[in-house]
């Protein structure tokens, strides 16, 4: 099974992240969070279209495996 294939891990940060309580936070603190995880957001979707283009290099290089 190639590790994309495979589900997330119950506990990870996202999953935390998913089920933290937001009552105790200001709209101020709120906004701040928001902005917070759109920057790793964009961090990651760059982290993965990296990942995407090495791929896609490896593949044009040796060939696709299946």
């Amino acid at each position: 099974m190639d590790p994309e294939d495979r589900p997330r891990p119950r506990g990870d940060a996202a999953d935390r992240l998913a089920t933290e309580d937001l009552d105790p936070y200001s709209q101020d603190e709120l906004s701040a969070r928001i902005a917070q995880l759109e920057a790793e957001i964009a961090r990651v979707t760059r982290h993965r279209d990296a990942a995407a283009a090495h791929r896609a290099a490896a593949d044009a290089l040796f060939g696709k495996k299946d």
